[in-house]
């Protein structure tokens, strides 16, 4: 059995304008030591997928299908068990550090008060644990640092905290939720090598969401590729970024800055992300596919193999590559 399974994960929210169906039928596996990437653009239902599986919806929220930690359903815990759990054995790194952190209490405070309720140490072994953890996500003069209040930090020496915290306890599972969208492309790339380097260490899972290809590529080894609240493509991330066989995919990748082009004019995807409210009958994707035909817009194509790969389109994989190369190039 995997580490994580999910199965069939949907999120529904109630609105005052009906129900909106956020994530619709999501799978996946994540193995000990290994690295998913969810994609896609803003809306896709790649926050709300793990916000689910973590038990951190809004209370308009509801989540249906499994997710499995070592066997247990996720979604079915009281909170009192889950809370034994999430930030112990599944920890979640958020996206914008300084709305994560109390700007009212010491890092220091924050930290220990993790591994005071979790590991049942005491301050003072809590507060070694934390320095150390500190100076390993790089923290400058961490044991004086440590005593400082979270505006006093950078935006990426924030995020380094976030990812201390978040390993404090080393956990088995680490989501990622957009963890570099803030910081400057150097900061960024320092953020990734540093997650790199700690899974290596530590042998984390992590499940990665981010709407950078270009982070996806530095760091997973598979990838689910999302829109509409559902996957699009999922596979290896050699088979998606060299062989991708979804129109989406093609369309994102091709909205890529890339060093190999004279041009600097970038493809983009035209069109707006469909109203979750009202979804199309079909392929969410219809109405913005430049090879979409009736029956893309009548009937939603089921997520099938297509060799090391899946996919949910109606169109073969042979002639949607040869159409992407047709129009990137």
């Amino acid at each position: 059995m995997s580490l994580l399974q999910v199965n069939n994960l949907g999120v529904e929210f109630q609105t005052g304008d009906g129900p909106v169906f956020a994530v619709n039928g999501v799978s996946f596996a994540l193995e000990r030591g290994q690295t998913l990437g969810i994609v896609g653009e803003s809306g896709s239902g790649k926050s709300q997928t793990v916000l689910a599986m973590m038990g951190l919806l809004a209370k308009n929220g509801r989540a249906t299908g499994e997710a499995l930690y070592h066997g247990q359903n996720l979604l079915a815990m009281k909170t009192a068990e889950l809370n034994k759990i999430r930030g112990n054995r599944v920890a979640m790194i958020f996206q914008d550090p300084m709305t994560s952190l109390n700007p009212y209490l010491t890092v220091e405070r924050q930290m220990t008060e993790v591994l005071q309720l979790h590991k049942g140490m005491s301050r003072r072994d809590a507060k070694k644990r934390a320095i150390e953890l500190l100076d390993a996500v790089r923290i400058p003069e961490a044991a004086r640092r440590i005593d400082m209040y979270p505006h006093e930090f950078s935006g990426g020496m924030r995020q380094r905290v976030m990812i201390a915290m978040a390993l404090l306890t080393e956990p088995e599972v680490l989501v990622a939720d957009e963890p570099t969208t803030a910081l400057d492309v150097t900061v960024q790339a320092q953020i990734l090598a540093l997650l790199k380097e700690l899974q290596r260490d530590f042998g984390t899972a992590i499940v990665m969401i981010t709407h950078d290809l270009g982070v996806v590529a530095g760091l997973c080894e598979q990838v689910m590729v999302m829109y509409g609240g559902r996957v699009m493509e999922q596979g290896s991330a050699d088979e998606i970024f060299y062989r991708p066989t979804h129109p989406y995919t093609i369309g994102l990748l091709g909205a890529l800055p890339r060093l190999d082009h004279d041009t600097a004019e970038l493809v983009s995807i035209p069109g707006n992300p469909p109203n979750m409210a009202r979804l199309p009958k079909g392929c969410p994707f219809s109405e913005r596919c430049s090879m979409a035909d009736a029956r893309c817009a009548a009937e939603l194509p089921p997520l099938a193999p297509a060799g090391a790969i899946l996919r949910a389109c109606h169109r073969a994989p042979e002639h949607v590559m040869k159409q992407g190369e047709a129009i990137h190039g």
